[in-house]
C-alpha cells in the first residue's frame, strides 16, 4: 500500500505544480515583464474602495443611496424612434382622413342620385297622370265635355293621388331615417 501512496502523493504535488504554474500565469500582464522589480517601484497610496461597490451588486440596487433604485435614469419615451402607439395613432389619422374624403365623394355622388330619382319620379307620376287623362277621355266618348269647352279635365283619381303623395313622403322619411343612422355611426 506504501507505494500506491507514494505514486498518488507524487501525482498531486504534480498537480500542485501545474496549478501553481498556471495561476502565476494568469496574475501575470504583458507589460509584467518590461515594468521595474517591485523594490525598485514608489509604492502608490492605496485607494480607498468601497465595500458596497464590490460586493452588492443588482440591477435594483443603487450603491450611491445604499437603496434599492427608484424609477428611471431616462425616460422610456426618449426614443430615437416612434413608439408603436405613435406609429398607431399615425395610421388611424390616415384612415380617418381618407374615409372623410371617401364619405365627401359619396355624399356628390349621392346628390347626384337624389336629383335623378327625384326626376324620375315626377316622370312616372307624369305619365301616371297622363295614362289616366287618356282613359278618362277614352271612357267619356264624345259626349263629354273637355277643358277648352269650358269643363275640367279629370286627372288621376284623387285616391290615387293621395297615395302617390304618401308614398313619396314615406321614401323621403326612410331616406332621412337612414342619413341620421349613418351620422350616428361615425
Amino acid at each position: 500500500m506504501s507505494a500506491t501512496h507514494a505514486t498518488l502523493g507524487a501525482a498531486a504535488d504534480e498537480r500542485k505544480a501545474r496549478l501553481a504554474k498556471l495561476k502565476s500565469l494568469k496574475r501575470k500582464q504583458p507589460g509584467d515583464e518590461i515594468v521595474a522589480p517591485e523594490s525598485t517601484r514608489s509604492p502608490s497610496p492605496p485607494a480607498e474602495l468601497d465595500v458596497a461597490k464590490l460586493h452588492l451588486s443588482g440591477r435594483n440596487y443603487d450603491p450611491e443611496a445604499k437603496g434599492p433604485k427608484l424609477g428611471f435614469e431616462a425616460p422610456p419615451t426618449l426614443a430615437l424612434e416612434k413608439t408603436l402607439e405613435q406609429q398607431a395613432k399615425e395610421v388611424e389619422e390616415e384612415i380617418r382622413k381618407k374615409a372623410e374624403e371617401e364619405e365627401q365623394d359619396d355624399k356628390g355622388k349621392l346628390e347626384v342620385l337624389n336629383v335623378r330619382t327625384e326626376n324620375a319620379i315626377a316622370k312616372m307620376v307624369r305619365e301616371r297622370i297622363e295614362g289616366a287623362q287618356k282613359a278618362a277621355r277614352t271612357k267619356a266618348g264624345s259626349g263629354a265635355i273637355t277643358a277648352s269647352e269650358g269643363g275640367e279635365e279629370t286627372g288621376m283619381e284623387g285616391v290615387a293621388l293621395v297615395e302617390g303623395v304618401k308614398l313619396r313622403e314615406r321614401e323621403e322619411e326612410e331616406e332621412e331615417r337612414r342619413e341620421k343612422e349613418d351620422e350616428e355611426m361615425r
